[in-house]
This record gives C-alpha cells, structure tokens and sequence, in this order.
C-alpha cells in the first residue's frame, strides 16, 4: 500500500474515533447529563475498548486490507446510524436510564472503538521501514493529529455552524472513503458501501430538522389549549423549560410564574437590573417591560431559536452568550436580582453549578442586599440527600433562605430558593430548655 494511501487511512481512523466519542458524551447530555460520574465511565469504556482493538489487531496475521475495510464499514454503519439523535432517543425510550446506558456504550460506542482500535497494527504490517519502532511511531502520529483534528473540528466546528448532526453524518461518509481507500471494490462491496452511506445520509438529514446544537437539543411542541391563542412548550433536552402562548395575558410556567410575583409584586422590582442565569425560552421578560433583564447561556444559538420557534417575537432584554459562572466572576456590573435557572439535563444542574463556591460566586455579582432566586428540581418533601445538600450549599453561601415547593406532594417539584445578600451572616443555634433565648432573640426583630 502506498504510504500516503496508508497514512490517509489511520489519519481516518483518529479522526473518526475521538470524533464518536465526543458525539457520544454530546448525545448522552439530554437523557443523562454531563456531569464526571457520566463523561469519566464513558471515557474510560470507550479508551478500554480502544485497548482491546489495539491487542485484537495485532493478532490479524493475514488479510490486511480485507480485515481494515469490513471494519471501516461496520464503523460507519454504527456511526451513522447508531449515533444519530433518533436512534439514541429511541434507546432511552424504554428502559431505565442506566440500562440504556449501558445499552448504547455496549452496543454502539464500544464496538465502533473495538474495530477502529485494530487499524494501526494492522496496518503497520504494511508498512515499509527498516524498523517496528518507526513503523509504529509513523501510524501513531498520523492516527493521534487525526483524533485531535477530530475532537477540535467537529465540537468548535461542525456542530456549531450546522448541528450535531452534520458531525455524525462526516464521520460516517468518512470511515467510507477510508474503507473504499484500504481495498479496492468489487461489485457486491460498492453495493454494501452504497447501502451503509445511504442509510446514514437518510437517518441524519431526517434530525437536520431538529434544533440541536452542540450544547442542546431543542423542541416547540403545541399542547392542548385554545388553538387561537397557540400555546406551546419549550424543550431544552427534553424538558420543559418554558411556556407560553398567544393570549393577550399568556399562560406561562407555573416557576416562571412564581419567579415574576416575587420580583414584581412581593419586592415591587421598576427599573431594577435583573441577571438570569439560564436563558430558558426567554419567557420572564416577556412582555414586561418595566425592569431590565440580562440573559446568560453558554448556548450562542439558543436566542434566535427561542426568538424563531417558541416566542414568535424578539426577546426583551440582552443576551450574553457564556459560562453562567464565569461571568458572575468577571462581571464588573452589579444586579438587583440574580436567577439561577441552569439545566443541562432533566433535573440536573451542571456539576460546577452546584457547589459553595459557585453560590458564593453569584454574591460578586449582586448589589448589596440584592436578592439571588434559585429555580431547583427536587423531590416534593425535600428528603433526598441531593436536595438538603444542595440546599445546605447554597444557606452556606448566603445565610437562611426562603425555600417554597410548588407541587408538595409530587416525586419532583419545583423549588424556589430566595436569598438575599446580607452583610454578616450569623451562625444559627439551638433554643434548648436550660438556655431557651428565643424571647431575647424575638426582641431584636427588625
């Protein structure tokens, strides 16, 4: 084989390999999240089945090409049709989430990273060098500058500009032209090629009409309702983030609603300055228009989606495209109120948004005894440890703060938090009958 011809090939391999990995952690956000205990178990299966093809390479003693190609092959069919946004949503439909898990990583991501790992040695037979040490050192390089090009050009590229995906589809039309470059057609394996390229063309360009980007997949879906006034729901991996509809007063989510009478009606917010972390679908600045609101999500293009699909008219307020706590750290401008309203998957918030620090972070922001609101997805009676730790970081940060459960009796609720951004926080104690200062404490009451 030719040496631009084999190196062509394994520079295919790299980019396709680390590029199915980087799909995989972005398919995974809506159904699972992102947070360590997902991205390190899938890294480290996808890196055990990359060691297993490596070792399963080097025992190919015969057929090179043949072995190289109907690898290549499978891979693209499993890339192209397993790795699209319908087949994964079709494997998290039914079963538990972390059977479904299990399901995708071993029936999909795995073995695409156990045939593409076989490539270098079995190339490297290939190859001619005076040396197995140069042999080897050549194929590595080509493979590991294709796994970089791939993990760079298909997250800050390919799925910005055009979606998910177009990412999927390249791949897979990729490992084609690598398995027609390693052997030559016969008539029966033009077909099977031409069959696997067909169905990934066809399966991708059918999710070309979902709004995914790389950060989220997005939906408008039309509930039942007046059907003058069109009410709808937003979806943001798959849950519901915002409501609203056409009506001269519309019908918004309830913890939108909430969000609104606190600021409005119990602090009687005008011409106040008004951060959200979190754009949602926009939907607490729609039509009002007395106070000034500041959107920040780390997803550029959800504006001119909410803007297109949901809302169906400009968004009031400005919009900031950024990580929500990098930017309550290198703000320099102080807010009234701050929203906290981050989601990356159905109920969960991204790991670094979650911790003491982070809430302590949201303090830079806020004007002294501003007001920070948290919107939380909990269970209804606050009993899990997730929810009293969550709400044990945050009263670290900011004091004893007012917590109220929209649906009480539901599995999980809405919660809002209410903080507010006092100046000395006193630790609190415990009246007890041989020193009870409830009384003396009752008298010091503002």
């Amino acid at each position: 084989m030719p040496a631009h011809v084999l190196f062509a090939v394994v520079f295919i391999e790299g980019y396709c390999s680390l590029g199915a990995e980087i799909i995989a952690l972005r398919r995974l956000i809506p159904h699972i999240g992102s947070s360590i205990l997902v991205t390190a178990p899938t890294i480290g299966l996808f890196l055990l089945a990359l060691a297993l093809g490596y070792h399963s390479g080097s025992r190919v003693a015969a057929d090179y090409r043949s072995v190289v190609a109907r690898n290549f092959l499978i891979s693209a069919a499993l890339m192209g049709a397993g790795l699209a946004a319908s087949s994964v949503d079709a494997i998290f439909a039914g079963p538990p989430p972390a059977l479904a898990y299990l399901i995708f990583i071993g029936g999909i991501l795995c073995p695409l990273a156990w045939l593409l790992g076989q490539t270098v040695p079995i190339l490297t037979n290939l190859m001619r060098a005076q040396r197995s040490g140069e042999a080897a050192g050549r194929a590595l390089y080509w493979s590991t500058l294709g796994s970089f090009l791939g993990s760079v050009t298909l997250s800050l590229g390919v799925m910005q500009l055009f979606g998910v995906w177009a990412a999927v589809l390249l791949g897979s039309l990729l490992l084609l032209v690598g398995a027609a470059l390693v052997q030559p057609l016969r008539w029966a394996g033009a077909m099977l090629l031409a069959g696997v390229a067909a169905l990934s063309v066809a399966v991708n360009l059918n999710d070309r009409q979902r709004a995914d980007t790389a950060y989220a997949d997005y939906a408008v879906e039309t509930v039942g309702g007046d059907v003058s006034t069109a009410p709808r729901i937003f979806r943001v991996n798959q849950q519901v983030a915002s409501k609203v509809d056409d009506g001269e007063s519309p019908r918004y989510a309830a913890y939108i609603v909430h969000l609104r009478r606190i600021l409005l009606d119990d602090l009687g917010f005008r011409k106040r300055d008004i951060l959200v972390l979190g754009a949602g679908g926009f939907t607490l600045s729609h039509r009002e228009p007395t106070n000034r609101y500041t959107y920040v999500d780390i997803d550029p293009a959800i504006r001119a989606i909410a803007e297109r699909d949901f809302l169906r008219t400009p968004a009031r307020g400005e919009f900031i495209a950024a990580d929500a706590r990098r930017f309550v750290v290198e703000t320099t401008h102080r807010y009234d109120a701050l929203v906290v309203d981050v989601y990356s998957a159905r109920t969960a918030i991204p790991g670094h948004l979650v911790t003491r620090e982070f809430w302590r972070d949201t303090r830079h922001a806020l004007k002294p005894g501003g007001v920070m609101l948290a919107n939380l997805i909990l269970d209804g009676q606050l009993a899990s440890a997730y929810a009293r730790n969550l709400l044990a970081s945050i009263e670290s940060a900011y004091g004893r703060c007012a917590v109220e459960v929209l649906a009480k009796a539901a599995r999980s609720s809405n919660v809002i938090v209410t903080c507010f951004a006092t100046e000395t926080i006193v630790p609190a104690r415990v009246y007890v009958d041989e020193r009870n200062l409830a009384d003396a404490d009752s008298m010091r009451l503002p």
